[in-house]
C-alpha cells in the first residue's frame, strides 16, 4: 500500500482573540482546535508528534496519519490542547526556544503583537510526561539565515544539548525559526545529528520529501472546517510548495 501524502501542521498560539488583535491569524481558538481534531478522527486520522511520524515520512510505515507541531512553546498548548490531544489519542511536538522557557514571545513585542507567555520548566515536564515531545526551535529564536556561521552553529546545536540536559530526553526534531534557513543551515542541523527538521513552506509532506526541510499546513484562527479538511484531503495546499 502506497503512502499518501502526509500534512504536517502547523500550529502555534491555542486561544480566542478579540478581533483587531495584531497578527490574530497565529491564534487558533480551543474550540475551533477541538473541532479540528474531532474532525481528523472522524475522517480516520491519527494525529502524531514528528518523532512517530517519522516512520511514515521514510515509508516504512503506512497509514493515514497527520503530523502535529506547535512552534515556540506557548503555555496554552499545554493547557488548551493536550487536554485535546490526549482525548482524541493523539500526540505532538512541541518546538522549544531552549533560553526562553519561562518567558514570553518577545522577538514579536515590536510587531506590535501581545505577549503571550511560555511554558516554564515545570511545565515541559508536564507535557513530556503527558505522552507529547518536544523539539528544537533554536536558543533565542533567530533568523539563522541572516546570521554568521559560528553563530547559526551556536544556535542549532546547544539549543539541542541545553534541551537534553534540561529534561532528560533526546531532542531529535528541529523547526527553523521564521522558516529562516539556506543550503549552509540545512547542513549544520544534519551534522548536528537532528533527524527532522521542519520550515514554513506550504505543502504536505510524504515518502520522499527532504527530512531536513520537511513543508507543514498553516492552521489559523480562520482556519474553518472546510477549509481544514480541504488542506489535508486535497492539493490545496501542495499549490503552495
Amino acid at each position: 500500500m502506497q503512502q499518501k501524502p502526509i500534512p504536517i501542521l502547523m500550529y502555534h498560539s491555542i486561544a480566542s482573540m478579540p478581533k483587531g488583535t495584531v497578527m490574530r491569524s497565529l491564534h487558533v481558538p480551543p474550540r475551533l482546535f477541538k473541532l479540528q481534531m474531532w474532525l481528523l478522527k472522524v475522517f480516520g486520522f491519527k494525529g502524531l508528534s514528528m518523532g512517530e511520524l517519522q516512520p511514515y515520512l521514510e515509508g516504512k510505515k503506512t497509514g493515514k496519519v497527520v503530523g502535529i507541531t506547535f512552534d515556540d512553546g506557548f503555555k496554552n498548548n499545554l493547557v488548551d490542547a493536550l487536554p485535546i490531544l490526549k482525548k482524541n489519542g493523539f500526540s505532538a511536538t512541541c518546538y522549544i526556544i531552549s533560553q526562553n522557557i519561562g518567558g514570553i514571545n518577545h522577538w514579536d513585542l515590536d510587531k506590535g503583537i501581545d505577549e503571550n507567555p511560555l511554558m516554564d520548566e515545570d511545565e515541559v515536564k508536564e507535557w513530556i510526561t503527558e505522552g507529547m515531545e518536544i523539539g528544537s526551535h533554536t536558543q533565542n529564536h533567530v533568523h539563522l539565515a541572516d546570521i554568521d556561521t559560528k553563530n547559526a552553529t551556536k544556535e542549532i546545536l546547544q539549543s539541542k544539548l541545553d534541551l537534553e540536559k534540561q529534561f532528560d530526553c533526546v531532542i531529535n526534531h528541529f523547526c527553523y525559526p521564521y522558516g529562516s534557513y539556506n543550503d549552509e543551515i540545512v547542513n549544520i542541523t544534519k551534522d548536528v545529528g537532528y533527524h527532522t527538521a521542519t520550515t514554513v513552506n506550504r505543502s504536505r509532506a510524504g515518502v520522499g520529501s527532504d527530512l531536513l526541510t520537511l513543508p507543514r499546513i498553516p492552521i489559523t484562527h480562520r482556519t474553518f472546517p472546510h477549509l481544514f479538511l480541504m488542506k489535508i484531503l486535497s492539493k490545496y495546499e501542495d499549490k503552495h510548495a
